[in-house]
């Protein structure tokens, strides 16, 4: 399936963020609406050595597609055969990151690391490029530094090593998390981008999603931690930008939770369902009136069943508009783009 057909299709993108968008997670959010969706990052090495928990992380299904799965390392060698083995398993398309801030990856030269010289980033990526068929994409900051934000030479060394599309989280590596998305400067390297840019920084709403899409021009918005308070965010903001308004929608939270939960199930052991459940239903309930004491409950529970029991008992008490913006919580902070 050709992600760009499908990105012009629907231009908003589930972003990859560690512990978060596994299998069970992505087939979810395309449920839910998300265009195109991305593994979380995964390491070249891991596929290098063919270890069971790397090939386990890159897996999905027919229904994610079009499906990207995300790698890391800093070898061109290492990449690009990892590249050609996310081919043969199938993925539409392959995604380096060069967001990664942590600094057990940037140590080593990969994540953002790799940002600092886009003359030897664009060879990587040409290498990286030869190896397969299928587009290449690449996830990265605005820069290292504010004394460097580069992304518009990088983006025109991907362009020139045959990159497909640039996802652009609005902050750089220094910043972290820390601070907002910077959407006019994605929007100088969209106006400026031979190829296309995803926007990806601080999408709270479907309403943000189609105000950063309009005002930078960009290709696409890449939703990452807005859909883990609000699982209707894709299709909301799809609804807007095709129609120029929200339309009226039912929004069954504990129909939406079975639905999850079918999904969890399908992939993990009842142990794992009942941690996963868990994480996803206490950022659902971010915002909402008595969450902390809601999530206090939830983490006393054991199985996946009671779980989703008291998932549904607590949301099926609540009105929707009562969500309030915690954009800002450090729980809400996860990703690694």
């Amino acid at each position: 399936m050709d992600p760009l057909v499908s990105l012009k299709k629907n231009p908003f993108v589930l972003a990859p963020m560690a512990g978060i968008t596994d299998n069970a997670f992505r087939s979810f959010m395309k449920e839910m609406g998300a265009g195109i969706v991305v593994t979380e990052l995964i390491s070249a090495y891991g596929i290098e050595y063919r270890s069971h928990r790397t090939i386990d992380l890159m897996s999905f299904t027919s229904q994610q597609r079009p499906i990207g799965v995300q790698i890391f390392g800093e070898d061109a060698t290492v990449l690009a055969k990892a590249a050609s083995f996310v081919e043969s398993a199938g993925a539409d398309f392959v995604d380096i990151n060069l967001g990664c801030p942590v600094p057990k990856v940037v140590k080593k030269g990969a994540g953002s690391a790799m940002l600092k010289d886009p003359c030897k980033l664009g060879e990587i990526l040409s290498t990286i490029k030869a190896a397969i068929k299928i587009p290449l994409t690449i996830k990265i900051r605005t820069g290292w530094d504010d004394s460097s934000k580069n992304a518009i030479d990088v983006v025109k060394a991907a362009a020139d090593a045959g990159v497909t599309w640039v996802a652009i989280h609005g902050r750089t590596r220094a910043q972290g998390y820390s601070g907002q998305a910077d959407w006019d400067f994605i929007g100088e390297v969209k106006s400026k981008s031979p190829i296309p840019i995803i926007g990806n920084g601080d999408i709270s709403s479907a309403t943000v999603a189609v105000r950063r899409l309009k005002e930078s021009g960009c290709d696409g918005v890449m939703i990452g931690r807005g859909c883990l308070k609000n699982p209707w965010i894709f299709k909301q903001a799809l609804e807007i930008h095709q129609s120029g308004q929200a339309m009226a929608m039912e929004r069954d939270f504990p129909q939406t939770l079975e639905k999850l939960k079918a999904y969890v199930d399908l992939r993990l052991d009842q142990r794992y369902s009942a941690l996963q459940m868990k994480k996803f239903t206490a950022w659902f309930s971010s915002g909402y009136p008595n969450s902390q004491a809601f999530r206090k409950k939830l983490f006393t529970e054991t199985t996946a069943d009671g779980v989703l029991e008291v998932s549904k008992d607590y949301f099926s008490t609540l009105s929707l508009s009562q969500q309030e913006d915690t954009s800002h919580e450090n729980f809400l902070m996860g990703g690694h783009g």
